[in-house]
């Protein structure tokens, strides 16, 4: 426990002194949220709603969710060599490799959307390249947890351990890919996606010491103490955003780690915020592509709260408490015989 809260102490530490110099330079690189007034959906059309209620958020810089993905996997390996703890290389190989990959499809998006803004609305990637990328990548860390982990069960409380053989293989992909588009969709206010990520980190770090896994509490403790870092700047009125690199890598590392506990059910409640954010726009994207109508006045459900006159920090803090208890709650689930 003491190296533990040590690496997350020294996480902080870093990347809080390398922040204020990354957001001076991402000012000054001009590395900016694309204009609001341009948002299209996935049927490419104008959101005026979205656009109205985000156009404050036009001239913050976006991308520093690159320093605490760096910082993760950087101060991971170190400790993981440094501290002797008996870890998995394969587990931490896969870690590494779904922060690091989402983060680079993350990071290519962010920087077409700001240089190549004629050539690629605002989605950057078109949405259904990029879906089709993170598919890839998720059938192949799926393939990594079926081949070489050996993960061929699902362990739900009343039922048991279900063997649901090669099926783990696309069941992981599509876990890892609805997490990380479930994160981008969340990440629109100020402090709401890493404060319910942080509360989401915090349940699993107990759980797995609950579950002895020494490894990976001590992975979670390092994104834990960094991501408290980036939270300093990034509550209401925020100074920078994680941008696609850093909401991308966030929501499929969040889902690896909760694969990696074997504990699924856990995992669907502990996250069960960025669920309903992504439940919600799903709703509202089936609903005006089946019936031409929207199902909300505007989608995801925070951007519905604040359209009913809710100010931001009261939608993000009243959207902490409900992660807490989904944390909770998922943490019962998680250690309960």
């Amino acid at each position: 426990m003491a190296q533990i809260l040590g690496l997350l102490l020294l996480s902080f530490f870093i990347t809080a002194v390398l922040l204020v110099p990354l957001i001076d330079f991402l000012y000054k690189l001009r590395l900016k949220s694309t204009d609001e007034n341009k948002r299209v959906d996935t049927m490419n059309k104008l959101t005026p709603i979205t656009a109205k209620l985000l156009a404050h958020k036009n001239k913050r810089p976006i991308g520093a969710g690159a320093l605490v993905v760096a910082v993760t996997a950087v101060l991971s390996l170190w400790s993981y060599g440094l501290l002797g703890i008996q870890a998995s290389v394969a587990e931490l190989f896969i870690l590494l490799f779904t922060m690091l990959s989402f983060a680079l499809l993350g990071l290519y998006d962010d920087v077409r959307k700001n240089f190549n803004k004629e050539k690629t609305g605002f989605f950057g990637l078109r949405w259904r390249h990029k879906l089709l990328i993170q598919c890839l990548l998720g059938l192949f860390i799926g393939a990594f947890f079926w081949f070489i982990l050996r993960y061929d069960f699902v362990n739900i409380h009343w039922f048991g351990m279900l063997d649901v053989g090669i099926l783990f293989i696309p069941l992981t992909a599509f876990v890892v890919v609805a997490f990380a588009n479930a994160y981008n969709i969340t990440d629109g206010l100020d402090g709401l996606s890493t404060g319910t990520l942080l509360i989401c980190l915090i349940a699993f770090v107990v759980l797995s010491s609950q579950l002895l896994h020494p490894s990976l509490a001590l992975f979670i403790a390092i994104w834990i103490g960094s991501i408290l870092a980036f939270l300093y700047f990034n509550i209401y009125p925020a100074r920078v955003e994680l941008g696609d690199t850093g909401a991308l890598a966030f929501g499929a590392t969040l889902a690896v780690v909760g694969l990696l506990t074997g504990k699924i059910l856990a995992l669907a409640v502990i996250g069960g915020v960025f669920i309903l954010e992504a439940g919600s726009s799903l709703v509202q994207m089936l609903s005006k592509h089946y019936t031409g109508k929207k199902f909300f006045a505007v989608a995801p459900l925070h951007l519905w709260f604040r359209n009913r006159g809710w100010e931001e920090p009261k939608v993000v803090m009243r959207a902490w408490l409900v992660a807490a208890l989904f944390a909770i709650f998922g943490l019962w689930l998680g250690v309960i015989k």
